[in-house]
């Protein structure tokens, strides 16, 4: 099962490097505010699993912090791509890190898994309301990618605690969201493009 969890970190990587090359391309346009808490809140949750135990379950949850960090690298070196945050955006990236303090407060781990959900979905918020307004701006194989890398954790899952699964259980669910809101105008073209047949 191990050897599952390692494919989808591959896999997840696979499509972080698609997300990156578009952002060098100006085509896709992240939302600063966002990838910088994404890359923060899951490195937030997987110190938490780690500290009870957990081993290899954890790597799906490491890679989807790992795979902003190295968006916000791209972001860096290639200024000018980023969306501009809004008012709206800073408002959620504050709320965030505040739930990333509340957690450096309690060091428990539970609690800890429980505010890194909080920022995490925070810091989600702006680049999910993009995707679904400006689908364009985003590229749905980084999220589709990142769904398979988190799905692979739960063949490695050992307690089913919610220190072990509840990030990934949300993140899954966010990530369908995300590949929702970029593919949804493919989804709704294709339903409504009469078949040869008809």
């Amino acid at each position: 099962m191990h050897y599952l969890v390692i494919l989808g970190a591959a896999v997840n990587l696979y499509g972080i490097a698609h997300y990156i090359r578009g952002i060098f391309h100006g085509k896709t346009k992240p939302n600063l505010v966002t990838w910088v808490l994404w890359a923060i809140a899951p490195l937030v949750a997987s110190a938490a699993a780690l500290s009870t135990g957990v081993r290899w379950a954890v790597l799906p949850t490491f890679m989807v912090g790992f795979c902003p960090l190295l968006v916000v690298i791209g972001i860096s070196i290639k200024k000018h791509s980023i969306w501009q945050p809004t008012k709206f955006s800073y408002l959620c990236g504050a709320l965030s890190l505040i739930a990333l303090l509340l957690w450096a407060i309690t060091k428990n781990p539970e609690i800890a898994v429980t505010f890194a959900i909080l920022s995490d979905g925070l810091a989600a918020v702006p680049t999910l309301k993009k995707a679904w307004q400006y689908p364009d701006t985003e590229l749905g194989v980084a999220y589709t990618a990142t769904l398979f890398n988190i799905l692979t954790s739960f063949s490695a899952t050992r307690l089913y605690t919610f220190s072990e699964i509840g990030f990934p259980v949300y993140n899954a669910l966010l990530h369908v969201a995300l590949s929702f809101a970029v593919y949804k105008r493919s989804f709704l073209v294709r339903a409504n493009t009469p078949s040869i047949d008809s």
